[in-house]
Parts: structure tokens; sequence; C-alpha cells
């Protein structure tokens, strides 16, 4: 099952900023609730992990990422991930393509096109369903992103500039919460159903 994706959010930085963060892979893992990197093969590959917890439970994902293409002049970035769960019943694969679109000299827009696919066990979502909870996960990195890239604004403003060029720490990692997704999910369709039935 695939589902594609596109986005836009807008980042409370100049674009060159949000650029030099969007470069750094380890920081970008980790504006992703329950993402990541555990080990940098070189400056294109990198293997990584993914939590996700539903209540008490918890769910493991072990992945390989790609970075294919870096282009400076239109600010865009293109990464291939894949990966398992740790029992083998899943599969996902993802090829994202983000690009930074400036705005004005201090705000930028983040935009993003995805293609996931899902297999095993984890395709028996529906597309709808899919979508749904990839919006609150995508939702829920841009304000992660937002957050460092007003830190790294911040910093720039205050630094040398040989400083400012460094990437700001990335944030330590946090378990997705299954439950308020799916609960986001609920919602989503209910408003749906009842749209439904009034027109």
């Amino acid at each position: 099952m695939k589902v594609t994706l596109e986005k836009s959010f807008p980042m409370p930085a100049s674009a060159d900023t949000a650029w030099v963060l969007l470069q750094n892979i380890e920081g970008v893992a980790g504006c992703m609730p329950g993402a990541k990197i555990t080990e940098r093969v070189d400056d294109a590959h990198y293997k990584g992990t993914v939590s996700v917890k539903f209540g008490p439970a918890s769910m493991a994902f072990r992945g390989e990422v790609e970075v294919r293409e870096i282009a400076p002049a239109t600010r865009t970035l293109r990464l291939y991930g894949k990966g398992t769960d740790t029992t083998g019943s899943s599969g996902a694969a993802m090829d994202l393509t983000a690009r930074i679109d400036a705005v004005d000299a201090a705000s930028c827009n983040l935009v993003g096109t995805s293609e996931v696919s899902m297999s095993g066990k984890a395709a028996t979502f529906g597309g709808r369903m899919m979508g749904s909870v990839a919006d609150q996960v995508l939702g829920q990195f841009a304000a992660n992103f937002a957050a460092q890239a007003q830190a790294l604004q911040a910093q720039a403003s205050t630094t040398t500039p040989a400083a400012a060029a460094a990437p700001a720490p990335p944030a330590p990692p946090s378990q997705l919460n299954g439950l308020a997704l799916i609960w986001a999910v609920i919602k989503d369709w209910l408003r749906s159903l009842f749209a439904a039935k009034k027109a």
C-alpha cells in the first residue's frame, strides 16, 4: 500500500538557517518523534531506529536512510529510507523530497513531498488511516524542526559567522505516542462520518 503526501510548514527562521539544519541528518532525525540515528555509515548512508508506543506496549523498527540528493542552489534534500519491525512482520519505505522556500529575511517554508509504502501487518491499516497518522507525525516533526530552526536563528544573530554555521544539537529522541495518534485518527474519521451524514 502506498500513500503520497505533500505538505508545507511555515518556519520562524531565514531560508539559509533552515537549510543548514535540513542538511544535518542527525538533527532532522531528532525532530521526528521516536526516531534516532544509531550509525553514520558514510556521508550518504545512515542506520537508525524508530520507537512507537501504544499504551504499555512498544514497537521498534530498524532501518536505513540514504541521502540521494543535496541541491544547495534550490535548497532541496532527497532521502530514501526503508526498514522492518523487529518481528519482521511489517515493512515500510519512504521516498522524501524536502525543500526550503524563502518568504522574507526572517521566515521561510519547509515544503515536503513523500511517498510511503507499507507491507505486512502495517499495510492492513487503510490508506485513509495511514494518511491521518502521517499528518499527525508530520505536524509533530514540523513543530520540532521549527523550534530548532528558531534556536539556530537566535544563535546565528548573537555569535560569529563561523559559530553560526554549526547546526543546533538534535533534540533528544522521544517515543511516538501511538494512543494520541490513534485518537486523532478516530476524531478525523468521526468528523468525516458526520460531515457525510449532513451532506
